[in-house]
């Protein structure tokens, strides 16, 4: 098992992979958008969120999972938008997030915001630190670092103990 300096300086990069990202549907609601049927900007860092989430579930776990059983809290350190078309009331958009990078304290997540038509909507990043519930900095555990790294629906690593 590595250290957890060797880890932090071990990136692991999912991009070039086929199956690492994790695309979920969203429909834009009358509630999301502004007078003249755009959705408002900070929408999409709330359906980046949601991207998240979902690739969390995809690789077996989930936030409350991770915050109740491990103590470790995924806090957001960075976030950034681009937006390159207007999203519109009732369009159907796909998120597409992935792992840019998983250290054993810092994850970055890459996102895309897609229309049907595959037009661009939208692009981002958001930058992690994990915490302990004292809202330090701590490690993720290996095994959970693992899962995000592994395609969809791989799971985790079953708990060993030592």
């Amino acid at each position: 098992m590595p250290t957890e300096q060797q880890a932090d300086e071990q990136i692991a990069r999912t991009d070039e992979r086929a199956d690492a990202y994790v695309d979920l549907t969203l429909r834009v609601r009358y509630a999301e958008t502004d007078q003249m049927g755009v959705a408002y900007y900070a929408n999409h860092l709330v359906w980046f969120e949601l991207g998240r989430t979902e690739l969390f579930r995809q690789r077996g776990y989930t936030y409350q999972e991770l915050e109740e059983k491990e103590g470790c809290y995924i806090m957001v350190a960075e976030a950034h938008c681009r937006y390159h078309a207007p999203a519109r009331y009732d369009q159907l958009l796909t998120v597409r997030t992935r792992v840019k990078s998983a250290r054993s304290r810092l994850l970055c997540f890459s996102y895309e915001l897609l229309a049907e038509d595959g037009t661009r909507i939208a692009s981002g990043e958001t930058l992690h630190v994990i915490t302990g519930r004292d809202g330090k900095p701590r490690s993720l555990p290996e095994r959970y670092r693992q899962a995000l790294l592994a395609p969809p629906t791989a799971g985790l690593a079953p708990t060993t103990t030592e």
